[in-house]
């Protein structure tokens, strides 16, 4: 699997997510250090486009990573503090984007979250989350295009 990853800062944090991507097999597409708005649009876009499967961000809360992201059509970014918020924004959102803050995540955190999140799966088995998740995305669609 192929994960891009970006921030707008290089930190030890960063340094660690991007070696434990590594150690688990995965392809590393690094973005960054830019500005959060730019970096979380790069991302956003090589997994809309499908140039990568999943995308991790940083940036110091991790909340402007997030907002910026989700303007990308067909990326659905989650902010997440712990390894809960990981596994239920991949199984009850279709979560391809993960986002981090710099400043409150801890190695040992970050590793917890990346375990629950690639454990996770979207969960075919509840309708109701998948029709959620596809009236989401049809609304982001005719926002983008301008029909009501």
């Amino acid at each position: 699997m192929r994960i891009a990853l970006g921030s707008d800062e290089r930190s030890s944090l960063t340094e660690f997510v991007e070696g434990d991507l590594r150690r688990r097999g995965f392809e590393v597409d690094v973005s960054g250090p830019a500005a959060w708005a730019e970096v979380a649009q790069a991302v956003g876009e090589r997994v809309a486009a499908g140039e990568c499967e999943q995308g991790v961000l940083f940036c110091w809360t991790g909340t402007g990573v997030s907002i910026a992201a989700n303007k990308v059509p067909g990326v659905r970014a989650a902010l997440c503090g712990d390894a809960e918020q990981a596994r239920g924004a991949r199984a009850w959102n279709d979560a391809n984007v993960l986002c981090l803050s710099l400043r409150s995540t801890s190695e040992e955190g970050a590793r917890e979250i990346l375990d629950a999140w690639f454990a996770a799966a979207p969960d075919g088995s509840e309708d109701e989350n998948i029709r959620r998740v596809n009236e989401m995305d049809e609304r982001r669609r005719r926002a983008v295009s301008g029909r009501p």
